[in-house]
């Protein structure tokens, strides 16, 4: 009995080990898992977390600051002093030697300081708002790359089964060709060059089958990386390669609006320039002056022997409240040169905004014209391959009956299996330009209402 439920124990945790390997996704699930779960994505959610933590970091600077220090002193040999002797009733013209203090001392202090004014404090504010902001928009950017690397990785894994699919179906038909052929020609009704050709056809079929397999198995890998997925984890895929192409041809995505101001890469240009025109506050600030005030509170306590712990220690209090103005007088045109240098990078950042505005522009009408093209391109390579089908049929029934020679059927099947794969390159084609253009119009991901 002990043994059974090992056994079954074992078989549940192997089940259950086993569940966890694998894992099915549809293309928007697997959008949405990668969002969680990519590499890149995990950091830039960090980055947005640091972002955070610095915007605190710099809003306590202006907040009261409070320090406190403990310090004991032990003269091993306590330092001398000469003093004319006639003080004491000595002879004049002598010195005697006195050693001022006590040989142990111990002093307490607590410090409160606030800063009342600092220009280059109200700059670093504004700066940690846009430093915040940059980061939430390099997360917002990531997860759009993110979007798309998964939809390329994810239509490549789909054209690679595809691609496996059709490869092995044309194996099947050529080895019975192939058969039917060799049984013809020990009849002595045809010749031999006509056997060798098929097998040629076949050894190459064959060939790029087992090339495509290896192709689909780091196409998996791939996949795995973009999704943040462990390699040994098996992924199977619910969308297939006909019904996404099916779903991403559509000509009314072309008349989608667009603001390039809401475009994620100009938003990080303004805010790049916006970063600059804070560099320059903060260069300027340097030349006002800077306010802070203070309050200390101290005990101290001195003795021959060390006594700070008893009861009967004395202990002497102080406080002490200032204020503290620094005034920038002259810094031999540091200051200018530095606002100088801010000034150019400001510059500098504005000219990038305008070329990015072109550059997206240009992104957009690419973009467009390259998803046009494909859809295009699918419905004419979808005849190519369909006239290609009724060819090599025919080509077929003329090779058993005489007709044509093997050269004209290995022509007709080259050309069968050359529109297969530009038919299927041509869905992924049409499912790759999609995702491109939704970047271009900066689409928002919103796979879980799909």
């Amino acid at each position: 009995m002990k043994k059974i439920i090992i056994i079954t124990f074992i078989l549940v945790v192997s089940y259950t080990t086993n569940a966890q390997e694998s894992i099915s996704l549809s293309i928007n699930q697997a959008i949405d898992y990668a969002l969680l779960n990519n590499y890149s994505a995990i950091n830039a959610n960090r980055d947005v977390d640091l972002a955070k933590k610095k915007k605190w970091e710099t809003t306590t600077i202006g907040l009261p600051q409070i320090s406190a220090d403990i310090n004991y002193q032990n003269w091993i040999k306590q330092q001398v002093s000469l003093i004319p002797a006639e003080f004491f009733g000595g002879v004049k013209g002598e010195f005697a030697e006195v050693a001022f203090g006590t040989k142990h001392n111990m002093t307490a202090t607590a410090r409160l300081e606030q800063l009342i004014f600092d220009g280059s404090y109200l700059v670093g504010l504004q700066s940690a708002k846009t430093y915040l902001k940059i980061s939430e928009q390099a997360k917002e950017k990531t997860e759009l790359g993110v979007r798309e690397a998964v939809i390329n990785a994810y239509g490549n894994v789909l054209l690679g089964e595809k691609s496996i699919d059709i490869l092995k179906n044309n194996v099947i038909s050529l080895q019975k060709t192939l058969d039917e052929t060799v049984e013809i020609y020990k009849n002595g009704l045809t010749e031999e060059e006509n056997v060798e050709q098929l097998k040629i056809t076949l050894a190459s079929i064959n060939s790029q089958l087992s090339k495509t397999e290896k192709l689909k198995d780091i196409a998996y890998k791939m996949l795995n990386i973009t999704l943040g997925i462990n390699f040994k984890t098996k992924v199977y895929l619910t969308d297939s390669l006909n019904s996404l192409a099916e779903k991403s041809s559509n000509y009314d995505f072309l008349s989608t609006s667009f603001d390039i101001k809401n475009h994620i890469d100009y938003k990080i240009a303004k805010n790049s320039e916006k970063s600059n025109e804070l560099l320059v506050k903060l260069a300027q600030s340097n030349a006002l002056p800077s306010l802070k005030s203070f309050i200390n509170f101290g005990y101290a306590g001195f003795g021959q022997e060390f006594e700070f712990l008893k009861k009967e220690q004395q202990w002497f209090d102080s406080s002490l409240l200032g204020v503290s103005l620094n005034i920038p007088v002259f810094s031999s045109l540091a200051r200018s040169s530095r606002t100088q240098q801010a000034k150019i990078e400001l510059d500098k950042s504005r000219t990038n905004l305008s070329q990015t505005e072109q550059n997206l522009l240009l992104s957009l009408e690419t973009a467009k014209t390259n998803y046009e093209f494909n859809i295009e391109e699918l419905e004419t390579s979808k005849q190519n391959l369909a006239l290609a089908e009724r060819i090599e049929k025919k080509q077929q029934i003329k090779f058993f009956e005489g007709l044509s020679s093997s050269f004209e059927l290995a022509e007709a099947q080259r050309q069968l299996y050359a529109m297969q794969q530009n038919y299927l390159q041509i869905m992924f084609n049409v499912i790759a330009s999609k995702a491109t253009l939704d970047n271009a119009l900066n689409s928002p991901i919103k796979t879980k209402n799909q």
